[in-house]
């Protein structure tokens, strides 16, 4: 069948492919949490050279018979708090890796609370199941990596083979780290594995869930979950850990 020439020659072109681009904000909160991390592990610094020991530790790491006599805050804390140099550096590296891609997606509310109840879900699985006082940001860096973990499971089908790719690499750096963290002393693996839980039950209710509206050119991505988000995550973990917490007073690891 013949057909006709469009005219001045020009030969029509397929309309370009679309290109699904996730909306990022820029990481304030990870930044300032580094900050202010960095800031106090500078104050436990001062205070060891002066006092021989570091009074922040003291009031501030997770330990249970004082969470036991009402200091709560213990569940906290420790996610500002760090043993030495080595220790602040790797977790404040981890958080600047994690951190600056996760609040770009979540937004900064959302990672806000991501952070502190990550710490705080890791804090409640290690008051319950080991003794040792304990501190770190590692717990909250934990949640993270869910968290992004999380992210690509829940918009897959917009990432499509990268989705997996990122997927086996979290997997990977989450079970390294925690076979370290078991065949090595002094390392509070039952915080990590908090962390993970609580980081991976906030994406689950309340991490960004995009989908795409509008017809090409014009078409847009929508997170489904911007306006509830922060609220259905934050009302999973507690539902989840504040229970837990109320357990460690009946549930004493010796």
């Amino acid at each position: 069948m013949n057909q006709t020439p469009p005219p001045s020659g020009q030969v029509p072109q397929p309309p370009a492919p679309v290109q699904v681009v996730v909306p990022r904000s820029r990481p304030y909160v990870t930044y300032t949490i580094l900050g202010l991390t960095i800031v106090i592990f500078l104050l436990q610094l001062a205070a060891q050279s002066l006092f021989r020991e570091d009074p922040l530790f003291i009031v501030g790491a997770k330990y249970g018979p004082a969470i036991r006599v009402g200091q709560l805050w213990r569940l906290i804390t420790p996610v500002f708090l760090h043993a030495s140099i080595a220790h602040i550096f790797f977790n404040m590296y981890a958080l600047l890796i994690y951190g600056q891609d996760v609040e770009a997606r979540f937004g900064h509310k959302r990672f806000l609370l991501l952070y502190f109840l990550s710490a705080y879900a890791g804090n409640v699985l290690s008051f319950l199941l080991t003794p040792n006082p304990s501190i770190g940001a590692s717990t909250a860096v934990f949640g993270l990596i869910a968290a992004e973990a999380g992210f690509f499971l829940q918009n897959r089908r917009l990432f499509g083979r990268r989705a997996n790719g990122v997927l086996f690499n979290l997997a990977f750096i989450a079970a390294i780290n925690l076979f370290i963290g078991f065949t090595t002393q002094r390392v509070d693996n039952w915080g990590h594995l908090g962390g993970l839980l609580g980081g991976l039950i906030f994406t689950s209710f309340g991490g960004p869930q995009f989908k795409v509206e509008g017809v090409y050119p014009l078409q847009r991505l929508v997170d489904a979950r911007k306006g509830s988000g922060a609220f259905s995550g934050a009302a999973a973990v507690l539902l989840f850990f504040i229970p837990l917490t109320a357990l460690g007073w009946l549930w004493i690891v010796q």
